[in-house]
Parts: C-alpha cells; sequence; structure tokens
C-alpha cells in the first residue's frame, strides 16, 4: 500500500480549504482543522490515507461520503463537502468536509477518570437517539467507540454536555452485502461478540458497543483489555464486569445492551427511553410518573376531529396571535400547536419554519396534560426537559410556557405556547395575559364550528 504524503499546515483543498493543524488520525485517513475560505468558517477535513490503493479502499472511502451525505441528525457529525485532491502526478487522494465539533473525544475525557451517572446518561442519550436515527436509515455504524464520539457544550461550562457520532469509515448499509470470510471490522476493545466471531452484523452490534462504552463512562475503564486477539475473544467467554454499587436502571440496561446474542439487547430507541429515564434526577422522577397520554386520548382525539384540526395546512388566522405573543413577551418564536396521536402540528408558527414535530419530544404533548400553564423556566436544569432532544439537540431551547387550548367540553386540544432560546422568570400575571390569547384562539375555533354545523342545518 503506498502510503500518502504527509500535508503540510496552509496546504489548500479544493482550491478552498486551507488546511491548519491536525487534529486526529485513524486507520483510514487524518483529520485537519481547516478554513473553508469560501465561506470563512472553520471546518473539519479527512484526507484519506491513502490514494484509494485498492478497489476495496476505494469502495470504503466512496460508502463513507455517500453514508454521510445522506445522515442528518443532531447527534451525527454533519458532512458537508467532499473531493478529491491530486497530490502528486498519479496521486489521487479523497478528503470529506465536516462540521468543526470544538472540544476533545470521550477518550481523551475519559482520561481524567469516570464520569458522573447522570453525564453517562445523558450522554447516552444524545448517542442512542443518533443511533435510532441511523439504524432507521437501514444504517450499522460498525465502530462506537470513545474515540469516535466529540463531546461539546452549549455554554462552555460542562453544565450540559453533549456528544456527537463521529468515522462512519466502517460504517455499513445494514441490508447490503456483509463479508462472511472470519475478518472483522471495528475496533477490538469495543466490537460486538459477533463482530469478533467475523459474522454479518446489524444494528444490535452498535447497541453492544455503546454498551461497553457506557460501562467504561461510569467505571472509568475498559471491560476488555488486552491486544486486540486477546479483547475480542475475551466477551465470547464472559460477560462485562458491571459493578455492584453502580444503580439498579444502569445494571439492568447495560446487562441488556451487553447481551451475547443480538436478539436479547434493546433496539436504539428503547435503550434512549431508558437512558432518558436515567437521567433525571431521582428526586424529581415522581414528577415524570404521569403518563404523555392522556386518560381520555381517544376522546380528546375525536374533538380534535370535530374542529377539522388534523391533516391541515397552518393557519393564517391565527399568525397575527402568535406574532403578538412573540412581542408582548419579547420571545422569538410563539406557536399555536395541535397535538396528535404522534406528532404536534403547528397550526400558525412565529420564528420558525418548522411545520410539525414528533409527539414525544414536543413540550406541548406535557403541556396538555395539564388544566393551567406548563412553564419550563430553565429547561437545562428542569428534570422534566434535562434530556429532551429540543433542549440537549441543536435548537437550544431553554424556556417554554404552554397553555391548553380547552374545548368547551373540557379536553384539550392543543396550546398557544412561547419558547425561548434564553431561561426566563414568567409571572403570574404573564401567564393571565398567554390565557387570554389561547381565549381567543379558542373563541375563533368555536366559531367556526358554530359556522360549520349552522350550514348543515
Amino acid at each position: 500500500m503506498t502510503a500518502s504524503p504527509q500535508h503540510p499546515d496552509g496546504a489548500l483543498l479544493g482550491g478552498r480549504y486551507r488546511l491548519e493543524n491536525k487534529i486526529g488520525a485513524g486507520s483510514m485517513g487524518t483529520v485537519y482543522r481547516a478554513r473553508d475560505e469560501f465561506l470563512g468558517r472553520d471546518v473539519a477535513v479527512k484526507v484519506v490515507r491513502s490514494a484509494a490503493a485498492t478497489a476495496e479502499e476505494q469502495r470504503q472511502t466512496d460508502a463513507e461520503a455517500k453514508i454521510l451525505a445522506r445522515l442528518s441528525h443532531h447527534s451525527l457529525v454533519t458532512l458537508l463537502d467532499a473531493g478529491t485532491h491530486l497530490s502528486g502526478p498519479d496521486f489521487q487522494q479523497v478528503y470529506l468536509v465536516m462540521e468543526l465539533v470544538e472540544g476533545a473525544d470521550l477518550r481523551r475525557r475519559l482520561q481524567d477518570g469516570p464520569l458522573h451517572p447522570r453525564q453517562v446518561a445523558q450522554l447516552g442519550y444524545d448517542l442512542s437517539l443518533g443511533l435510532d436515527y441511523m439504524h432507521d436509515a437501514g444504517v450499522v455504524h460498525r465502530d462506537v467507540k470513545p474515540a469516535n464520539i466529540m463531546l461539546f457544550d452549549y455554554r462552555g461550562d460542562d453544565a450540559r454536555l453533549r456528544a456527537k457520532l463521529t468515522d462512519f469509515g466502517v460504517a455499513l448499509i445494514a441490508r447490503d452485502p456483509q463479508p462472511h470470510n472470519g475478518t472483522f471490522t471495528g475496533t477490538a476493545a469495543y466490537m460486538s461478540p459477533e463482530q469478533a466471531r467475523g459474522d454479518a452484523v446489524g444494528p444490535e452490534s452498535d447497541i453492544y458497543s455503546l454498551g461497553l462504552v457506557l460501562l467504561q463512562c461510569l467505571t472509568g475503564v475498559t471491560a476488555y483489555p488486552g491486544p486486540a486477539l486477546e479483547s475480542a475473544v475475551a466477551r465470547l467467554l464472559r460477560p462485562p464486569a458491571i459493578p455492584d454499587d453502580a444503580e439498579v436502571g444502569f445494571r439492568v440496561l447495560l446487562r441488556a445492551m451487553t447481551a451475547l446474542e443480538p436478539q436479547d439487547r434493546p433496539s436504539a430507541h428503547e435503550a434512549s427511553l431508558a437512558l432518558y429515564e436515567l437521567a433525571v434526577a431521582p428526586r424529581a422522577r415522581h414528577r415524570m410518573a404521569q403518563p404523555l397520554i392522556p386518560a381520555d386520548e381517544a376522546e380528546r382525539l375525536a374533538a380534535v376531529r370535530r374542529y377539522d384540526l388534523l391533516d391541515t395546512p397552518p393557519d393564517g388566522s391565527f399568525d397575527r396571535i402568535t406574532a403578538l405573543a412573540a412581542r408582548l413577551f419579547s420571545v422569538p418564536v410563539a406557536i399555536v400547536s395541535v397535538v396528535d396521536t404522534d406528532r404536534i402540528w403547528f397550526k400558525s408558527h412565529h420564528g420558525t419554519d418548522v411545520q410539525q414535530i414528533g409527539r414525544d419530544p414536543g413540550l406541548c404533548a406535557s403541556a396538555i396534560l395539564q388544566d393551567d400553564a406548563w412553564v419550563v423556566s430553565d429547561a437545562r436544569i428542569d428534570p422534566r426537559t434535562l434530556a429532551n432532544p429540543l433542549v440537549a439537540g441543536e435548537f437550544g431551547l431553554q424556556f417554554y410556557a404552554g397553555v391548553p387550548l380547552h374545548s368547551r367540553d373540557g379536553y384539550n386540544l392543543g396550546t398557544l405556547c412561547i419558547l425561548d432560546r434564553e431561561p426566563r422568570e414568567f409571572s403570574d400575571a404573564d401567564v393571565r395575559t398567554l390565557e387570554d390569547l389561547a381565549a381567543i384562539v379558542m373563541n375563533d375555533l368555536e366559531l367556526r364550528l358554530e359556522g360549520r354545523h349552522a350550514l348543515i342545518s
């Protein structure tokens, strides 16, 4: 295999990416901090180590670019560009341009010792969400390990670390043909039993690897240390040692995630739900006891349908209400929402172009469980929202106040809510003002309903 030349600082790739300094290296390439001179921003550039000396290397390089280009999630590093660079007369190198995540990787962080259990749950929640998204797209990462997990935080004070998965160099499309020749890919200390056996792998392999990563975060040591072959074989002979003094929720979850047989492991979605619970402070868990589905959900949805609010476009007649709410409370976002079976429709949305989101992460699903306003003054520390994707993700939600839209017969159809990316206080007078605006929305809906009834009769 022909080794690639070392790129000097200042080298220009693609006519726009100026390499500054090396920030990492892996089996397939070297990662540089670089400056995108066209857009004036810092990026990460991964230069493939060889010039595709074999057809397999070229396939793997192409696959990495295509996989990254398909995926877009706040827990995954984003691919911005890809290209080739002519390093010599007959030497062409592939490079990938990715978002630059400021901060150390998890491997470096663990050199300082184990993490607090809540931090482990928070990071695990982020990563399981990313894997759930990947797996749903038919992609298996195949190399989940601390060195491939980037850490960052929005405030720079470690109040809530976030995690992003990177380096998809050995990722495969789950439905594509996989090697059956007794070889394995991945990193020995974190590979799954099926990887160690050289078998075909699926999403369950990533769950096993994530389980070993989370276990190391709790203990500060790798579960299967030693030379590659010894480490790979060890997991076939014994389960990883999970500390007896770990919280029972962690013990149960990690035991399931690191089960020897793939079919005995939870899905990434199931793992994310368990990690969400573990991220919530024990003293506040009683707040989480109530279900996110109202007891009268069937009747509530019937009321929503009665007002003809489902599967309809945003309603411009409420735009002045949301604009007024945004001005009155000096917030960037105000929404009239309707909570459907599996999603939340934004019938009017001031300050955002989003028209719908899933029901699970939407705070409106919690707000309709109340008979009065639901206020989260600081979502970063409130146990009800600590690991919510809107809070933990790129949106950076820090404040939420929502008032249910009550129908005349007592059902909560949705909310009038306001959002901010900064924490803030919300007085009783503010609550009453928001309730008055919500009443105007409901009054309009009631008048429309009466008008339809009059036409029918």
